[in-house]
């Protein structure tokens, strides 16, 4: 729950939008949408215990990926098991299309244009970045999806929500509501949410015994958010508090009243003349 939070799925809804009511309600759809989805997962995956029973599902695909779709054949034969392996098939394509262009979103204008050009970059070289971007991304999600290889992908997923809840979450919990919160603790927290949960998935079990053939792992856990998303939040809020900012204070009160009032609307103008909110 809190790495769909912290994931693109939620966060480009703020992006798409005219207007923060309009904000507000493409969340509360897609959160609703996306909530109805994780519960039905349930009703599928019990239902293909059920129905199919879990030596079928093991044979087909060692990491049970294949569940759905045989249910999906049990129940109403070839026909549906094909459109539900369309279905799928669209559904992979629109993510990781998703994800690859937030992706470059994020380090071509985020990164690049505003951290190493601070902020002065033309357009032509912005696109190339992002260009560059997609492809390193591309390249890098081809090569674990091949060392993942039989992983089942509900449970990689899950490790993806673990990262995303470690980075991303905490911070932005922390720029939503609280005052103190600092910009150099947001980087701190995001920092150190990212690396400490890519360093204990690659010490856990899910790589060092199911890829790499080792008999233990260094961390028990399977998945690192237990531990990494706390860590976060405790940096964020060590650094926010040894390295104060009242300036970011200030900017938190305009944003809190965007937040629950909206932008100010502007009234027309003859040409030249001041803008006047109302």
């Amino acid at each position: 729950m809190f790495g769909t939070a912290g994931l693109p799925h939620i966060l480009m809804r703020f992006y798409t939008v005219l207007n923060p009511k309009a904000a507000r309600q493409s969340v509360n759809y897609a959160t609703l949408l996306i909530g109805f989805f994780y519960l039905l997962t349930f009703v599928l995956g019990f239902g293909a215990m059920a129905l199919v029973g879990p030596r079928p599902i093991g044979d087909i695909d060692k990491g049970g990926n294949a569940a759905a779709l045989l249910l999906a054949e049990n129940v109403a034969g070839t026909p549906f098991f094909g459109f539900i392996a369309a279905v799928a098939f669209a559904t992979i394509l629109a993510v990781v299309a998703g994800l690859v262009l937030s992706g470059a979103a994020a380090l071509s204008h985020d990164v690049w244009v505003n951290v190493i050009r601070h902020g002065h970059a033309p357009e032509k070289e912005q696109l190339r970045v992002a260009r560059i971007a997609t492809f390193f991304m591309g390249a890098a999600a081809m090569v674990l999806g091949i060392v993942l290889e039989g992983q089942n992908i509900a449970f990689m997923v899950g490790l993806a929500f673990a990262i995303a809840a470690s980075a991303n979450f905490p911070a932005l919990l922390m720029a939503i509501f609280w005052r103190r919160f600092t910009p150099w603790g947001a980087v701190s927290s995001i920092l150190v949410g990212a690396i400490s949960a890519l360093v204990l998935i690659y010490i856990s079990p899910t790589i060092q015994v199911d890829v790499l053939g080792h008999e233990d792992a260094p961390f028990p856990l399977t998945n690192p958010a237990l531990i990494s998303m706390p860590l976060a939040f405790a940096v964020g809020i060590l650094v926010s508090l040894l390295r104060p900012e009242p300036a970011a204070a200030a900017k938190f009160i305009e944003a809190e009243r965007r937040i629950h009032l909206g932008a100010p609307a502007v009234t027309q103008r003859p040409a030249g003349a001041p803008a006047r909110a109302r």
